[in-house]
């Protein structure tokens, strides 16, 4: 069974949020269910009932992704708002394999979207992979706007 790549999957329902925020935690941290209650405050009965039913408090939802370690859930929310979400820029200059990440993303766009002219591709995909080419985009665009101030690397 192949890892999923995590950059780039986003997920098409809340349901499929909360599931991938911690699978994402379970295949990169080692973390239990166990242990993302523990650290959100719940039972873990608590989190799998979250998890079958795709709903969760929102009070709740900064606290189960910090322990997760991604934020899955609030992007979801936002796209479905129809709103583009990015990391906080820190003003850094890109390194190589940032602009080749960029540049796969991008390609993967334009390719989705031939594919989506020609009838080959359905619109729920060709989306997600512009969305991904347009928040990689908008982030890199961000770090140029913030390089005359970066942030200090404190961690």
């Amino acid at each position: 069974m192949s890892r999923r790549n995590w950059k780039t999957w986003r997920p098409a329902s809340l349901q499929e949020a909360v599931e991938g925020c911690v699978k994402f935690a379970q295949e990169n941290d080692r973390s239990s269910v166990e242990r993302i209650g523990d650290l959100v405050g719940e039972s873990k009965w608590t989190i799998y009932k979250w998890i079958e039913s795709g709903s969760i408090p929102a009070k709740k939802i900064a606290g189960f992704e910090l322990a997760c370690g991604r934020c899955y859930i609030t992007e979801y929310l936002a796209t479905s708002a129809r709103k583009l979400v990015i990391d906080m820029p820190t003003g850094r200059l890109p390194l190589g394999s940032d602009i080749h990440a960029l540049q796969e993303s991008c390609t993967a766009a334009i390719g989705a979207l031939l594919r989506f002219a020609e009838g080959k591709a359905d619109a729920a995909d060709t989306a997600d992979h512009l969305t991904a080419a347009m928040t990689r985009l908008a982030h890199e665009r961000a770090q140029v706007e913030r390089h005359a101030q970066p942030e200090l690397p404190l961690s």
